[in-house]
């Protein structure tokens, strides 16, 4: 089990934007292994209660709020990621546990059994949490994100656009998942996420681009979408 405890800022800005700050913060830090020239995509899927609990504190804008979600990097891989984020005031708790593919798939199919074979607590957390609340699948999140990272508080620049989502099917495993834009082209978000402080270089180069900072979330934004189009 992973566990990482930061601040996060997420920002608004503009595909040209995003290309120009792209080129600069790769020349003062250093790239995730994984960007390759486009980046690389991303698909959640989040769980939420019968009353999307969750979702509502989100909108309720709560102090202490959570999400939990299954998380892949290919439909053909043979691993998933569950995570549970907790924002605590400033700062956001994310915890993670890597699952084998066939227990990803029971998963997403509101079967959470498989946790039950894990000694981490955060495994018979999740096991008792998304049992007692009544979690399900509830909405797959997908975009395309390049990422940069720096030694100095564990610092970590993303880029995330061409964002889909879907509710109507929940296989993140699937190659051929129907999806409809969250977001349109022209847009990209931007999170800076750190521990203790931001170094001056940083902030200066979130600066030196047209963006605004924004309190949003993708699995907030995709239900909203979702919603409204329904």
């Amino acid at each position: 089990m992973n566990e990482v405890l930061r601040q996060e800022k997420k920002y608004l800005l503009n595909i040209g934007c995003s290309h120009e700050l792209s080129y600069r913060l790769g020349r003062v830090m250093m790239e995730d292994k994984h960007n390759g020239a486009g980046g690389y995509r991303i698909r959640s899927l989040y769980f939420d209660t019968l009353d999307d609990n969750d979702y509502r504190d989100k909108l309720d804008g709560m102090e202490l709020r959570r999400k939990i979600r299954l998380r892949n990097y290919d439909p053909r891989g043979d691993f998933a990621m569950l995570e549970m984020k907790q924002k605590e005031g400033p700062y956001q708790r994310k915890r993670s546990l890597p699952l084998k593919r066939e227990d990803g798939q029971k998963l997403l199919q509101g079967d959470y059994s498989p946790l039950l074979q894990f000694s981490e607590a955060f495994a018979a957390e999740c096991y008792g949490l998304m049992n007692r609340m009544c979690y399900r699948p509830k909405a797959v999140v997908e975009y395309r994100r390049k990422a940069f990272v720096a030694r100095e508080n564990r610092i970590r620049i993303t880029i995330d656009k061409d964002m889909t989502a879907t509710e109507s099917c929940f296989d993140i495993f699937s190659e051929n998942l129907i999806q409809y834009p969250v977001w349109d082209a022209f847009h990209a978000v931007l999170e800076v996420k750190y521990n203790g402080f931001l170094p001056s270089y940083i902030k200066e180069l979130v600066s030196s681009v047209n963006c605004s900072e924004i309190s949003v979330s993708k699995y907030g934004l995709s239900r909203s979408v979702g919603l409204h189009s329904t």
